[in-house]
């Protein structure tokens, strides 16, 4: 077990964290809010003096780093960002019980929105900053993103490859350009570039600022904090169509902007994940439309409802125009489908991915083939290649475990005594890192009833939902941590 290359990557990870805690506490000294500047100020000072700790412990670390250690340093670096990230919700005020504020950061950097706080108003504007811009960091990493920065040698190659396949949302990772480190660089490339056009226009739309950056940072990291209590139903309907039009592009997966910036529009086109991705929230979007049409009583606002719900909840961000927790039966059936579904794999969103409900859907109708011809050997394609069957075996393993881990988390909050429509849609909400859910999780309320164990339980999924569960178990595998 290579400790000290994994002390190495902690201690840039804990130094970047504190890199961009500077604007927020810019942002607060600006205010004049006093208490947020200098729970600010302490965090980053606790910050650098982790990362100095840890670079001098992982001095003359090794380059020896295998999937094990990249699993690890994966599961314990979202952990550590997390538990000090959380600092400035304490010490300022804004949310006293570290417990709650570990919860709010925790959902903040896994893109979940799920939220404790139930009134945004007195919440200081640095703090807002920092809650919300943990979704963009954690959107598409912040290891891929240490990954893109920090210049490896060669002999590197390795260790980034097993550390992006431990981060990244997705059944298989590969390389978009024959480097690791450029392919980390592309991705968060694609990412800002798409971030600035989703800025650009809701400033056109008339969105305040502070505002505007905030919700740029909840679409791109399909995270889904707002800064005002009825998250985007204030606002105009083209900043709320915007909205729902660039949390469907952050959920679609990066490599397709790659191919299409390589001109590459025919193998975008017949990409299998992302048809089937269109083609249910077309779907979605249509039926729940039909369904609740009475009650909006005009076509516009009812298309604009649905699509914008859709968006929001198929690709895992949690904004909302509309308490969709008072619509009929249908609509949320469908709604807790998509929690359920995702966005696409390499996306920033969650879910179990639709790269996967393909391979578990294929891997179906292969298995109903050798029942009616045994002898018949059939592999599984997607977009016309074949699938190692490894990744097909990852799958059934992965959702297996989402099953097991949704089971269990459903019981443990059980204990609390809400209905099993909080419990079961709070689970899929935190698992799938979406926010909002049904009943006492709707849009209009929040995750502050639950007990503190509960809230533990909750934090866990949103953990594991976010690095697709095997770094999570790992972390809490003591054989894991043994050397050799």
């Amino acid at each position: 077990m290579n400790y000290k290359m994994m002390g190495r990557f902690n201690g840039w990870i804990l130094l970047v964290e504190a890199v961009f805690m500077i604007p927020a506490l810019l942002i607060s000294l600006f205010q004049g809010e006093r208490a947020a500047w200098l729970s600010f100020l302490f965090s980053i000072g606790v910050l650098l003096c982790l990362s100095a700790i840890l670079f001098l412990f992982s001095r003359n670390a090794t380059r020896d780093f295998y999937a094990r250690e990249g699993l690890i340093c994966v599961g314990s670096s979202w952990l550590l960002m997390s538990a000090v990230g959380c600092l400035p919700f304490v010490l300022s005020g804004a949310i006293p019980n570290y417990i709650d504020a570990l919860f709010e950061m925790v959902s903040g950097f896994t893109t979940t929105g799920a939220s404790i706080i139930t009134d945004l108003n007195p919440i200081p504007r640095g703090i807002l900053y920092w809650r919300s811009f943990s979704h963009w960091l954690g959107g598409m990493g912040v290891l891929v993103f240490l990954l893109a920065i920090v210049p490896v040698s060669g002999q590197s190659e390795g260790y980034t490859m097993h550390l992006l396949r431990a981060e990244s949302p997705g059944p298989d990772v590969g390389k978009l350009v024959p480097r690791m480190r450029q392919t980390a660089a592309v991705l968060y490339l694609c990412y800002v570039a798409l971030s600035v056009l989703n800025l650009i226009f809701l400033l056109i739309g008339g969105m305040p600022l502070f505002d505007a950056v905030c919700t740029m940072f909840g679409t791109a990291g399909t995270g889904g904090f707002g800064v005002r209590n009825d998250s985007l139903a204030g606002y105009s309907p083209y900043l709320q169509t915007v909205t729902a039009v660039f949390m469907l592009l952050f959920g679609i997966n990066f490599s397709c902007y790659y191919l299409l910036l390589l001109r590459q529009f025919r193998s975008v086109i017949r990409d299998e994940e992302l048809r089937l991705y269109g083609g249910v929230v077309l779907g979605s979007v249509v039926l729940i439309a039909w369904n609740i049409y009475s009650i909006y009583g005009n076509l516009a606002d009812t298309l604009r409802h649905s699509f914008f719900q859709v968006s929001s909840i198929i690709t895992t961000t949690g904004f909302a125009t509309t308490d969709f927790d008072l619509w009929p039966s249908f609509s949320k059936a469908i709604l807790m489908i998509l929690m359920v579904f995702g966005a696409c794999a390499g996306s920033t969103g969650g879910g179990l991915k639709f790269a996967r409900v393909l391979l578990l859907f294929k891997a179906l109708r292969r298995n109903m083939s050798q029942i009616l011809h045994p002898n018949k050997v059939k592999l599984i394609r997607v977009n016309g290649k074949p699938v190692d069957e490894k990744i097909v075996a990852n799958t059934n393993a992965y959702f297996f475990a989402y099953i097991v881990i949704i089971v269990i988390s459903i019981l443990l909050i059980s204990f609390d005594g809400f209905s099993i429509t909080t419990n079961l849609t709070a689970v899929l909400a935190c698992f799938n890192n979406i926010g909002p859910g049904l009943d006492a999780v709707g849009p209009t309320c929040n995750f502050s009833g639950f007990s503190l164990f509960s809230k533990l339980i909750l934090t866990l999924d949103m953990l594991a939902g976010r690095l697709e569960i095997f770094p999570i178990l790992v972390l809490l595998n003591p054989s894991a941590w043994k050397r050799g």
